[in-house]
Formats: structure tokens, sequence, C-alpha cells
């Protein structure tokens, strides 16, 4: 029997004792409520939360890291399978990039050349690598926990996805509290941050979700 074959019947035959689909929405809404409960007890709101929230460019960053979240989230899920892949997610997970690699062409084009480096370096990156992968330890918990309940043909994979989809939510709740909204600062440190997250799921899957 060849080894697809192997793992379709594997697929199709195992019964575990609680479906995937519930156990991952169930990892989502902890790992929401994990990465909030420790927003809200060590970092908060950005002081000039009421005035940002009429921002454009501070609306766009949630537009970014929620879009982040919910397509490596569906990524999780098709991982989640012996079957499952990211070859019909991967479109999904362009989405993201693709909307911050276009709001920082049009930075770029609307701010002098001299502004670049200014709003590229921020002064915000320090707190940016430390407190997104702080704020994802819990979520890639809650997520690495549900791929327990599946069977990923792809242990590293899977992993690796399932710290994209914790800094999704981490960065969330962290771009409430960060006040460098440039597009340019977004597309440099918080990629920065989100990779240290999959290489550690990367890492911790590979040896968690052997099976």
């Amino acid at each position: 029997m060849k080894t697809d074959d192997l793992i379709t019947v594997l697929a199709r035959d195992s019964s575990p004792p609680w479906r995937f689909r519930p156990v991952l929405l169930a990892a989502i809404c902890g790992s929401i409520i994990a990465a909030a409960a420790l927003f809200f007890a060590g970092i908060g709101f950005r002081p000039d939360i009421a005035e940002a929230l009429g921002s454009g460019r501070f609306l766009f960053k949630f537009v970014v890291t929620i879009t982040l979240a919910v397509t490596a989230s569906l990524a999780v899920g098709a991982l989640g399978s012996p079957a499952g892949g990211v070859r019909r997610r991967g479109l999904l997970l362009a989405i993201a990039p693709a909307l911050l690699a276009g709001a920082a062409l049009l930075e770029l084009a609307a701010i002098p050349q001299s502004q670049w480096g200014r709003s590229l370096v921020g002064h915000n990156a320090r707190f940016c690598l430390t407190l997104i992968p702080l704020l994802a330890v819990g979520p890639l918990a809650c997520f690495l926990a549900a791929l327990r309940f599946g069977a990923p043909a792809n242990p590293g994979l899977a992993g690796a996805v399932a710290g994209l989809a914790a800094s999704g939510i981490a960065a969330t709740f962290y771009a409430a509290n960060c006040d460098d909204d440039s597009p340019l600062f977004v597309m440099t440190w918080y990629p920065i941050a989100t990779m240290l997250v999959v290489l550690a799921g990367y890492v911790i899957g590979r040896k968690l979700l052997r099976w």
C-alpha cells in the first residue's frame, strides 16, 4: 500500500474521542481568553486609545492581524487531519501580507522620503519583539493542545502554522497598546516577532505532534 493510501485509510477509519473541529474551536476561544487575560492584567490599551480609534492607520493594524489570525486558524484546522495540507489555504495565508505590503507602498508614496526611516524604526520595536511572543504563549499552547486531538501528517508544519495563528491573536491585542501605527513599522517588526513564535511552534510541534 502506498503511503498516501495509508494516510487516507487512517484518516477515514480513525475515531478520536473528540472530533477535531469542536476541539479547535474551543482552542481558538481559549487562545483569545488567554491573550486577553494577560493583556488586560499587565499591558493595557495605549493612553490615547480614544483618539487613536479615529485613525485609519491604527484601525488598519487590526485588519491585518485579525486576517492573519483567521486565515492561520483555518490552516491549522486543515493540518489537523492526516490527509490535510495547506494547499487550499495557502492563498488565504497570503491575504494579510498582501494587505500590509499594499499599505506600506501607499505609505511610501504619501510621506517624504526623509521620513521613511523614522516611520520604519518607530520607537516601540523592543516592546513589539517582546510582547507579541509573550502574548502568544497561551494561544500557542491552546493550538498545540488541540492538534494533539488531530493527526497532522507534518507535525513541524502544523506547529509552525499554530504559531502563526497564535501570533495573529497576540498581535491583535498588542496593536491596541502599540502607538507606532505606520504600515512600515508594522511590516518590519510584527513579522519578526511572528517568526519567533512560528519557529517555536515548529520546534515544539515536531516533538509534540508526532504520531
